[in-house]
């Protein structure tokens, strides 16, 4: 199905001409943008590639009911409304959500904004029976709010969620579900006479309510988006003549097209060509970030990790403060999937840092030596959303960690494919034999942080527990957070999820990312919030 939708996009973008002259780039207001994705994500309204795909065609082309406040750089992100003005969950029944719309949004093709939309959305990727329904944007939605189980449009502007258990993470998860216009896709059904079809026109010629419009998409090679002139959101009302982004997933070519001129702006530089970016006038914006860049560790059958002695040595056996000297200093250093200055800490009882002699005497007590060591093999990208320098970190384990007995060999992968094999689980056959997983992740919010990887019900498909993780306590304790509606009582809850999961480590927790992106000095406007997520929309070109 895959392929048959990308030869059927391919079809509808066959006629399509770039609207903004190469030569104009330049001289124009337009933001050219090289990211880590070796392709353009996805534009149908659920992205791929991960985050970066909902930094660059999710949140420019879309809005959701609720979204992330990008507008501050010395505080968390908060959530707050956007398409939704208000929610609340009925105190009878924790189960049903009453979600207040906003009364004054139209999509790029003109059609309005309402209940019936939303309900259009949420079944565009939960109900099998829906004209509309496609199994293509399932995996990077369901997977992200599992307990969503429906819709009802109450009036024109109020419409209920169901979950299927009381989940107080719903308004979080909801900064995933981005609003599809349902009167273009029906014009599409109506021109193609099928829905696979439809898609693929609708991802050709894409129509949401964000402050960016689709004008021109090569896939491959780039997506051109101008402004949404009568975007409903004054504070994000795009001041740019335009947006360009190119996909570049290998660090110095990114570099080079900066240098160079090709683009204004870069994720994720190469680390040894910082210097010189700056010394040529480029401005680097970074920020810590709510993020791990970690080994996700399987506890399938025959796994050497199953050993919790090997987890806490492989934890203890790399100085991180040493990669962070390798990454040019643009890295944070984890005490755990969040910081112990966070209310989820929950001050474990173990202790991630280098020592040495710590981690080889648990690996000796195991069993293994440097005559004996054991085998473990991490599937990891080149590149990709948060994965930061994947190639040179994941070579620095290869090699630190042979002083602890661990003989690792890494399976280099392209990202959407290693993206695709996280969502099916280490007992899949696209693990290849692989006992870990080097997928990055956003620690924004408690389902994202920790529930998708250590909840029994999240095993795949149903969500991100690549390695099967979890037993009855780190259920019981999951279950606490999510039907604490308050606050105080959410965090303490979360606190204490939190604390167990580092002593048990079902991950190798090596870094935090910080987001470098290098930019020109004639972008303006730029707020780097300390989140995985930046606003386009505000800002300007010099």
């Amino acid at each position: 199905m895959a392929s048959r939708l990308s030869r059927l996009i391919a079809a509808c973008l066959a006629g399509s001409v770039l609207t903004v002259p190469v030569t104009a780039l330049a001289q124009d207001r337009i933001l050219r943008i090289g990211m880590t994705a070796a392709d353009i994500p996805r534009t149908l309204g659920q992205p791929d590639q991960g985050f970066e795909g909902n930094r660059f065609t999710g949140m420019t082309i879309y809005d959701s009911l609720t979204a992330w406040d990008l507008s501050k750089a010395d505080e968390p992100s908060v959530i707050i409304p956007s398409l939704a003005t208000e929610w609340a969950v009925d105190p009878e029944d924790s189960t049903r959500w009453t979600f207040t719309l906003r009364d004054d949004v139209t999509f790029h093709d003109g059609s309005p904004f309402n209940a019936e939309a939303v309900v259009w959305n949420v079944e565009k990727v939960l109900n099998e029976d829906a004209p509309h329904f496609d199994a293509s944007q399932v995996g990077v939605t369901a997977s992200r709010m599992p307990t969503l189980t429906g819709a009802r449009a109450i009036d024109e502007f109020t419409v209920e969620l169901t979950t299927s258990e009381p989940d107080s993470f719903l308004p979080f998860n909801l900064t995933n579900l981005f609003m599809a216009s349902p009167s273009h896709w029906q014009a599409k059904f109506d021109e193609t006479g099928d829905a696979e079809a439809a898609w693929a026109a609708f991802a050709a010629d894409p129509s949401g309510s964000g402050p960016f419009r689709v004008t021109a998409f090569s896939p491959r090679e780039r997506l051109e988006l101008a402004p949404n002139a009568d975007y409903w959101n004054p504070a994000r009302t795009p001041r740019l003549d335009g947006v360009v982004l190119v996909p570049l997933p290998e660090a110095n070519a990114r570099t080079a097209a900066l240098l160079s001129g090709q683009v204004d702006w870069i994720e994720a530089p190469a680390p040894d060509a910082i210097p010189q970016i700056e010394s040529r006038g480029f401005t680097i914006h970074s920020n810590p970030q709510p993020h791990v860049w970690p080994w996700q560790l399987s506890f399938a059958e025959g796994s050497p990790w199953l050993d919790r002695r090997v987890r806490h040595a492989a934890n203890l056996c790399f100085d991180r403060e040493e990669l962070q000297i390798l990454l040019g200093g643009y890295m944070g250093i984890p005490k755990g999937t969040v910081d112990p200055e966070h209310p989820w800490w929950g001050n474990p009882s173990f202790d991630i840092r280098y020592d040495l002699d710590e981690a080889q005497r648990l690996m000796t007590e195991a069993g293994y030596s440097a005559e004996n060591p054991v085998r473990v093999k991490v599937q990891t990208s080149a590149s990709g959303s948060g994965q930061m320098q994947p190639i040179p970190m994941n070579e620095y384990l290869q090699q630190a960690l042979r002083e602890c007995y661990f003989d690792v060999e890494l399976d280099v992968i392209e990202w959407n494919t290693v993206f695709t094999n996280w969502r099916r689980g280490a007992k899949d056959d696209s693990a290849a034999g692989a006992n870990a997983i080097n997928v990055t992740f956003a620690t924004m919010d408690p389902f994202f942080a920790m529930v998708r990887f250590t909840s029994t019900k999240a095993f795949p498909p149903v969500s991100n527990n690549w390695g099967h993780f979890g037993n009855d306590e780190i259920d019981a304790l999951i279950e606490d957070a999510r039907t604490s509606f308050e606050p105080e009582e959410r965090d303490a809850a979360l606190a204490r999820l939190h604390a167990r999961i580092v002593e048990e480590a079902p991950f190798v927790w090596v870094a935090h990312d910080t987001g470098p992106r290098a930019m020109s000095d004639r972008v303006t406007g730029v707020v780097q919030p300390r989140s995985w997520f930046i606003d386009i929309a505000p800002m300007d070109m010099q």
